[in-house]
């Protein structure tokens, strides 16, 4: 590890960001200098501009992609470097706002008992049953499961942000947790890796999801997180309030939740247009 990059992971580590932003914001920074083959610390604003320029019109990167890449650039310069005005000359491209994938009832029915064994459709019911992201579903840990019937709940430790929470722990859920749990007998972690040292990793849980997709004939279903998502909507649709799905999926910002109140099916259908509403 050269100095510079050892030097930014440490400010990362003080200001408590976690392992996964500090690994992408370094494998940002790490491209940066292959590409220019020179240290990042020697480059001006218009050589940063030029190369993200260079991620979207050559690359063809999203432009989500690539302002994590000037998120990453600002906290090198601002806050490891001390340069806050060559930070702030590097742009953030405006981002598309686009309503996620949701998926029907019926659909997520089809998709996981299409899945490919036990341990596939107990991830995918997991993260649908509780709205976990990925990266939660994977972390979760055997003792994560509260089944007390006082205290039906699964905790989640470190989401996004570093903050633990709870989420609902469903009675049909736990019964396919504790058939997977006889069958896979995982000790630390819920869904361990292949080596038994570590938990599952990501991409191993999209693929089970792609996978299920294409058994079901599910087309456009997007990624895991659109497990997520349907999660939110077909709790707002069934009538929770937009506060409690706040604190079920881990929202800083109640805004953060609310657009899925362009997706619930309920909230249109239910809705009389002011046409029908005048007189005839």
């Amino acid at each position: 590890m050269t100095p510079l990059r050892q030097q930014m992971d440490q400010a990362m580590v003080l200001r408590g960001f976690s392992l996964r932003t500090r690994e992408s914001y370094l494998t940002c920074v790490a491209a940066l200098a292959r590409h220019y083959r020179c240290s990042p610390d020697t480059l001006d604003a218009s050589r940063i501009q030029a190369y993200l320029l260079h991620l979207i019109q050559e690359r063809k990167l999203a432009y989500a992609s690539v302002n994590q890449a000037v998120c990453a650039f600002r906290f090198l310069f601002s806050t490891v470097l001390g340069h806050p005005a060559l930070a702030l000359s590097i742009p953030m491209a405006k981002v598309p706002k686009r309503l996620p994938v949701v998926l029907t009832r019926d659909q997520v029915t089809r998709l996981i008992e299409a899945a490919r064994n036990l341990r596939a459709r107990t991830v995918l019911m997991t993260t649908y049953a509780a709205g976990l992201r990925v990266s939660e579903v994977c972390a979760l840990q055997v003792s994560d499961i509260e089944s007390a019937s006082e205290r039906m709940c699964l905790k989640v430790r470190e989401a996004k942000g570093g903050k633990d929470r709870y989420t609902l722990l469903s009675p049909r859920l736990l019964t396919t947790l504790r058939d997977y749990w006889r069958v896979a007998k995982p000790r630390s972690w819920l869904f361990p890796n292949a080596a038994g040292n570590g938990p599952m990793g990501h991409e191993t849980a999209q693929r089970m999801y792609y996978a299920a997709c294409d058994a079901a004939g599910l087309k456009d279903a997007a990624g895991i997180h659109t497990l997520r998502h349907s999660f939110a909507t077909h709790l707002l649709d069934s009538g929770v309030d937009l506060p409690t799905i706040q604190r079920l999926l881990g929202h800083g910002h109640i805004g953060t939740t609310m657009r899925y109140l362009h997706l619930a099916h309920s909230r249109l259908t239910g809705t009389v247009s002011p046409l029908d509403l005048l007189e005839p």
